[in-house]
């Protein structure tokens, strides 16, 4: 699949979501909330946040939401300023990072159960967690045992949620209870350090590899079917979107570890047309 560009000018670009007719995105570095039109054009910066932003979904109303990693704040757009939605630093057990947000307005975000701007704690220690807040903004904690949760994706009857393991390298897959609650299936596949996902029509992941400078697309049994390359771009998060949601947008970063922490990161947003169009959320 050939790759083209969409966005160049970014640090480190997170949580692409496919909203409205425009592709939204957060550069972390610049502590900003973007969004482009399928061709990239018309950049608009929405709003800059106070902290670092990571993860990003609408409310059922349109509303933006973003996760304010460091100070654990769920931060709602609203005229084009942030506005405190949900403290959980006294539920969290670590730094906060990916997020969605379902049809019925429920968020599930990673907690990554260390301090991740100190290094404090084992990062591949089963403590990582996803926390569930309710429409009615209470928070609880929904999953646990997880390695570094990374991205998140909901099928779309919103029947099963699944998570990527960033250094568990596999995909965790829930069953959603009624009311919202995570009852644990399986964990699929061995990738190398799995970033954002999202799902297809099939069932499908789509699959952003960090530690393999790519994009993958397995089925249910955890199977590569494609793969897109990006030499000496760190694969990131992608989403489908597009009219008909045919349009894979696929973020990658020329960056390391290290390397981020200390600033150091250029990103970039490309597109490749696939044949299963997107499904569920993002």
């Amino acid at each position: 699949m050939d790759l083209q560009p969409i966005f160049t000018n970014g640090r480190y670009l997170e949580s692409p979501r496919w909203h409205r007719g425009r592709l939204w995105f957060v550069d972390s570095l610049t502590k900003s909330l973007l969004c482009v039109d399928e061709n990239g054009g018309a950049l608009e910066t929405v709003c800059t946040i106070d902290g670092i932003p990571s993860g990003l979904g609408f409310l059922p109303d349109g509303s933006p939401v973003v996760v304010s990693m460091f100070d654990r704040r769920l931060l709602r757009i609203e005229a084009g300023r942030p506005v405190l939605h949900a403290d959980l630093s006294k539920i969290s057990a670590g730094t906060l990072d990916d997020m969605i947000i379902d049809a019925a307005g429920r968020i599930y975000v990673g907690d990554l159960g260390i301090d991740l701007a100190h290094a404090s704690g084992d990062l591949s220690a089963p403590i990582g967690r996803i926390l569930l807040i309710s429409p009615d903004r209470t928070a609880r904690v929904a999953a646990e045992g997880l390695r570094f949760p990374n991205g998140i994706a909901i099928s779309e009857e919103g029947r099963e949620l699944i998570v990527a393991e960033s250094n568990g390298d596999c995909l965790a897959r829930y069953e959603v209870q009624s009311d919202g609650r995570l009852a644990f299936k399986d964990r699929v596949g061995r990738f190398g350090e799995p970033d954002g996902i999202c799902m297809d029509a099939e069932g499908a992941v789509w699959m952003a590899l960090f530690k393999e400078d790519s994009f993958v697309r397995i089925d249910s049994s955890g199977k590569v079917t494609d793969r897109i390359a990006t030499p000496g771009g760190r694969g990131i998060a992608c989403v489908l979107g597009g009219e008909d949601r045919r349009t894979l947008l696929c973020i990658s970063a020329e960056t390391t570890h290290q390397d981020l922490m200390k600033g150091r990161s250029t990103a970039r947003i490309d597109a490749a047309r696939v044949a299963i169009p997107g499904a569920g959320w993002p």
